[in-house]
């Protein structure tokens, strides 16, 4: 019975597999998250944030505009 498709050949070595897993950790960043997972949550309160942050203005398009009232959108 033939073995199941391997991501390695068969000429792979144990050092070349060995040096892949830990390539693939370095990339994972597990001591990051697991640092990450313990830390308390950012705070939601408004005292935390004081500042005011503009809404950014929103441009369309005379053609858009005609689109949206065609479809009675009204964008104006």
């Amino acid at each position: 019975m033939p073995l199941p498709n391997h991501p390695y050949e068969d000429s792979s070595s144990l050092a070349e597999m060995r040096a892949d897993c830990l390539q693939v950790g370095s990339n994972l960043k597990l001591e990051q998250a697991a640092r990450r997972a313990v830390e308390p949550a950012p705070s939601i309160l408004f005292e935390d944030f004081p500042r005011e942050i503009t809404k950014r203005e929103i441009e369309y398009s005379e053609a858009a505009a005609r689109l949206a009232n065609a479809l009675h959108l009204h964008l104006d």
